[in-house]
């Protein structure tokens, strides 16, 4: 299936497990569509299954977006504490689209956890209450992370009730953006296909201990978290001249914070000197790196000390900082900025999922787990970039459970293509309609999917944000708009994540100038910046429309 065609069923609101090889475009495809929501007003919430997995996406872990956390099992006073919390009540009746990102390493019954949450907090008839659910991965990456569970018998999402009582349709991507026709492809459809053997091995042989082509210094992957700081950090003393610090910025709330700082792959301390092998950790908006793209620090920029970055394409690339946010039905809780940087001597398999590297050093010797190899070699974009060090038998396995489920995928796929192509225009048309306007509530604008002109009705938060630069109060927007002051708050807060927040600072004289500085002094103390404790411990003195307005002034 083509990317066109899958964004058509996705806009048409249907279930959906997106899917195909490495390099064949998940990840554009998914930040396309959740640009198309917002665009429309619509709330997404984006999440990932690992953390590294959602900063690629601006958003979150499933485990703390649906409030799942560690837990392996709901248990009757989990779900009653659950019920009871409203922010994690309003995540779900906010939100309209749920992304899952990286599945292949969800545990079944992490799924069944938050389809059962969802129904309970939306609607009890309906799979995951009635959300579009979008899950997103490839079953050949990296499995479930599990201490309990062999290779034999571990468990795969697919295998959940909630796969089974939702009806995804899948969307099996064939096209390749990543290695095109390099020989390289030839053995990553080998090891996907369960056929890889001593024919596969023949051209990898070419590469064993061979420098890539160009020259470049490749990054290291090793199978293991074995001393890649170490390696990094020794590499950098090696090298003359003097060492340059860029400390990570942050603002939000301490505990979301330290969770961006976790999951980022940008360090919070990064030194740097003239020279150093590096690597870019995300994508650029104007499309001139991204993550993964390697390179070296040829010197610093003169008027701010920036980085200068040589590619290994030859580009220079001025590296300046960007920020990874996590946010939450449009409102920003936590950002952290950094040069968009790391040491790039060494890296692990594991968190070079989702990275496009030019050259790759690759010691497969200690791979222990099927779909390792696969990971590891389908980072590289061509077949010359790949330096083999070892290599052993597991290396060129993938589940045999998998095998056979991708023959179904792409038979679910074929099925799934013909379903939308039997659909008349006039009819998909219809449909792609009443799911922005009616199921999501959206904003008929233009469509991204193919550029209809549709309804030329201005966004509710637009009007809201004009309303906000005459310098007009809250309690008259709402009044005059027919709406209460707690949805106008809602439409601020998105406005703040959206970025596009006027100055606001004259609806602080809601509350006497002590207060305000009261309330705010407990939002600075706290965590997460969750409302009802602080509503608690100044004693019910102040409205949650209050704390509210209080909280666009903090963490920010």
């Amino acid at each position: 299936m083509t990317q066109d065609e899958t964004l058509d069923l996705l806009t048409l609101g249907e279930n959906i497990f997106l899917t195909g090889a490495a390099g064949s475009g998940k990840t554009w495809l998914l930040n396309t569509y959740i640009n198309h929501l917002r665009r429309h007003g619509v709330d997404v919430a984006v999440t990932a299954s690992t953390g590294i997995a959602a900063t690629h996406l601006s958003g979150r872990t499933i485990h703390s977006w649906s409030g799942i956390g560690v837990r392996d099992a709901l248990t009757d006073g989990d779900l009653e504490k659950l019920l009871r919390n409203k922010r994690l009540k309003r995540n779900y009746t906010r939100t309209r689209v749920l992304i899952i990102d990286e599945i292949s390493m969800l545990h079944p019954h992490q799924l069944d956890m938050v389809e059962r949450l969802a129904r309970l907090m939306l609607d009890a008839d309906q799979p995951f209450g009635g959300l579009q659910v979008v899950l997103c991965g490839d079953f050949f990456q990296l499995p479930p992370v599990s201490r309990n569970e062999s290779g034999a018998t571990r468990k795969f999402a697919y295998e959940s009730s909630a796969w089974e009582s939702s009806a995804f349709r899948v969307c099996y991507l064939h096209e390749q953006h990543r290695q095109g026709n390099d020989p390289l492809l030839t053995i990553l459809n080998e090891i996907r296909a369960g056929t890889a053997g001593e024919q596969t091995k023949i051209p990898l042989r070419t590469r064993y201990k061979r420098e890539p082509a160009g020259g470049a210094r490749p990054t290291r992957l090793y199978a293991r978290n074995i001393n890649v700081d170490s390696i990094n950090n020794r590499q950098l003393a090696q090298l003359e001249g003097e060492e340059k610090s860029f400390l990570m910025e942050s603002r939000g709330f301490p505990a979301l914070v330290e969770g961006l700082k976790k999951s980022c792959l940008a360090p919070e301390d990064l030194r740097l000197k003239k020279g150093a092998e590096v690597m870019f950790v995300k994508n650029a908006v104007d499309g001139s790196y991204v993550n993964g793209t390697r390179g070296m620090v040829t010197g610093f920029d003169r008027d701010e000390g920036w980085p200068i970055v040589r590619t290994f394409d030859n580009d220079r690339i001025t590296a300046t900082p960007e920020d990874w946010q996590l946010e939450e039905n449009g409102v920003v809780h936590a950002t952290i900025s950094q040069v968009p940087l790391r040491l790039a001597w060494a890296i692990t398999i594991h968190k070079s999922q989702g990275m496009t590297l030019d050259a790759a050093e690759i010691d497969l010797g200690d791979a222990f787990e099927p779909g390792m190899g696969y990971v590891a070699l389908s980072r590289v974009r061509r077949l010359d970039g790949l330096k083999l060090m070892n290599l052993n038998e597991t290396a060129l396995q993938v589940h045999p459970a998998i095998l056979a489920r991708d023959t179904l995928f792409k038979q679910q796929s074929m099925l799934a293509l013909q379903y939308l192509q039997q659909l008349p225009g006039e009819e998909r048309e219809k449909r792609r309609q009443e799911t922005l306007l009616v199921r999501f509530e959206g904003n008929p604008k233009t469509s991204p999917a193919r550029g209809r002109p549709a309804l030329n009705k201005k966004p509710t938060q637009d009007i809201t944000r004009e309303m906000l630069e005459n310098g007009i109060r809250i309690e008259d927007i709402a009044r005059e708009r027919g709406l209460k002051t707690g949805t106008i708050l809602s439409h601020i807060e998105k406005l703040k994540g959206l970025g596009a927040l006027p100055d606001i600072g004259y609806i602080k004289e809601r509350l006497p100038e002590p207060d305000f500085v009261i309330i705010l002094g407990e939002f600075q103390k706290s965590a997460d910046g969750r409302l009802a404790p602080i509503h608690r411990k100044l004693g019910g003195k102040y409205s949650y429309e209050d704390l509210r307005i209080v909280r666009l002034f903090a963490g920010s």
